[in-house]
């Protein structure tokens, strides 16, 4: 990825974010005052609220009402009326003026009708009352789901049109903002089935889709009808959204960017984030915008660990998170919340394409380097010495016993036509593995005179695994192993299974050369090992080591 391409995308982006959301006000709101009880009188313009108190304690859904003092800053254009904009819980009419300009529910009679209304509402104003200067905005409110809420209003003045069209443009434009993100998170949702690529982007995949959750149900208001009574329950939902991003967040990075006492940390950062989401739960947004705090400083933290141990990609996320955070100080809630996450999973997608791109280099060199020693493997097996020693045994056996030279013959034929079979392949049947390695005792038994048994346990014939790579063990044990007082070697392979993992594990009981000596990695084990990496990538592990009567060597494939 262009470094500079993405920095610029970035400031671009949060220029462009910035700047859609300045628009110059055409109102001041004072505080609203209330009083319970219901007189028409209160709704008239001139009406003395002077004592009046700035909350109310209401208990059922008895009426009360509020006036709230607007001033006009502008006139309106010509053909430009004005309209409010109302957020408040309730079900309330709506006076402007003392003119009543419009009904949202039941104010009264909210016991005796099903729920109606809507949380968020707007009312245009006549245009003969929506003049310059100081106007009355009284409101006749029922609070009989949510009665500890009447002290919570919210009032704008602004152009009708605009009040009415600009949420749901914003809305569409945040739908398509939030369909990448689910179309994203599809995406790396199938490849993480198909390929089964880690745990990163499943984690990635999962963000992704609950951002995509999280911008839907924050922009769900502005076009389905939600009753106050119903306005807890999106919030709540938004509030496990967060909580469960801030936790995914971290554990990312936490992958991408390892450092020490992993586990232990991160129990704790999510213990801190438990108390954040507990204490002052009912207060949503200061809860949502507590556990997006606390995620960033520990992303923070994590990052610039990574830094310090001069991980690739760790510089750009950093460079994100602090775009996170300067739209964090230049905007207000809404738009850091969105934006500052948007961002962040921009610099996961990142570190991910980082690391897909290290592990397509791996496993593209791990190509080359299987092709390398297959042919190695396969020069070892036709080189000078091998067909000079296999050669001379023949001609002893020829002119000793004609019969065994020709069995000998095929022997060796038939060693290199499996050979041809699979040189090529990627996974092999276990049994035409098994059938090479026979084959392969029956020539050396003729080379050098010493009786090889076979034996197998749990052995499932139709298992694949990377061609010759048993073989090479076989060839390590004849190799380095001495026949017991019999004179014979035993090669035994043992498959186990689990719901982790699948164990081959190939026995050579024989008396062993050398078994304190260190362990040194040839071109057999060497071809093993990128024969594993290139089938199963990283999800394999090989040991070997001596025995009391032998040498034991296990394969490890992780399912």
């Amino acid at each position: 990825m262009n470094f500079k391409l993405l920095h610029y995308f970035l400031l671009v982006f949060t220029v462009l974010l910035v700047s859609s959301c300045s628009r110059d006000r055409v109102s001041k709101t004072n505080d609203s005052r209330y009083k319970i009880g219901d007189r028409p009188e209160w709704a008239t313009k001139n009406w003395n609220d002077q004592q009046w108190k700035n909350k109310v304690d209401v208990t059922e859904g008895e009426v009360f009402w509020s006036r709230t003092e607007v001033e006009i800053t502008k006139s309106p254009e010509s053909f430009q009326h004005y309209g409010v904009f109302i957020n408040t819980f309730g079900e309330y009419d709506v006076f402007w003026d003392g003119v009543l300009i419009g009904e949202n529910g039941n104010p009264g009679q909210e016991t005796t009708h099903d729920p109606s209304g809507e949380l968020w509402a707007t009312f245009g104003i006549p245009d003969t009352l929506a003049t310059k200067g100081s106007h009355v905005l009284a409101l006749r409110t029922s609070l009989y789901y949510y009665p500890d809420h009447s002290r919570k209003l919210y009032v704008y003045v602004d152009d009708y049109d605009h009040l009415v069209r600009s949420e749901l443009i914003n809305t569409a434009f945040m739908h398509i903002f939030a369909g990448a993100f689910l179309l994203a998170s599809l995406y790396f949702f199938f490849l993480f089935l198909s390929e089964n690529k880690g745990y990163p982007i499943l984690i990635f995949s999962i963000n992704c889709f609950l951002f995509f959750a999280l911008i839907m149900m924050e922009y769900v208001k502005f076009y389905v009808p939600i009753h106050y009574s119903q306005h807890h329950i999106r919030l709540e939902i938004i509030g496990v959204l967060t909580f469960i991003i801030a936790i995914l967040t971290p554990l990312y990075f936490s992958l991408q960017f390892p450092f020490p006492k992993q586990k232990i940390i991160l129990w704790i950062y999510i213990g801190v984030l438990i108390y954040v989401f507990s204490i002052q739960h009912e207060n949503h947004d200061y809860t949502a915008y507590n556990m997006a705090m606390t995620m960033w400083f520990f992303s923070f933290g994590i990052v610039v660990f990574g830094i310090y141990k001069r991980m690739k990609g760790a510089i750009i996320v950093l460079l994100a998170l602090l775009i996170c955070a300067l739209i964090n100080a230049i905007t207000y809630y809404d738009i850091s919340l969105f934006a500052g996450f948007g961002i962040i999973l921009l610099g996961m997608f990142y570190i991910l394409s980082v690391r897909t791109k290290e592990q397509r280099l791996a496993y593209e060199e791990s190509l080359v380097q299987s092709t390398r020693l297959r042919l190695e493997l396969l020069k070892k097996n036709i080189q000078p010495h091998f067909l000079m020693n296999t050669l001379t045994s023949l001609i002893d056996w020829v002119e000793e016993s004609p019969q065994k030279g020709v069995a000998f013959i095929e022997a060796l034929a038939q060693e290199f036509k499996l050979f041809n079979q699979i040189e090529n392949q990627t996974l092999i049947p276990i049994g035409q593995e098994i059938e090479l390695c026979r084959t392969h005792l029956n020539i050396m038994e003729y080379r050098k005179e010493i009786k090889y048994h076979w034996e197998e346990e749990n052995i499932d014939p139709n298992q694949k695994i990377p061609p010759a790579i048993l073989h090479t063990l076989l060839e390590n044990g004849i190799t380095h192993g001495l026949p017991n007082d019999n004179n014979s070697i035993t090669f035994k392979l043992i498959f186990e299974t689990s719901d982790t993992c699948k164990t081959y594990t190939f026995l050579t009981i024989a008396k062993v050369r050398d078994a304190e000596k260190k362990i040194i990695e040839g071109t057999g084990i060497k071809y093993i090992k990128a024969r594993l990496t290139e089938s199963y990538a990283s999800k394999w592990s090989f040991s070997s080591e001596a025995i009391p009567n032998g040498w034991k060597n296990s394969i490890k494939i992780d399912n």
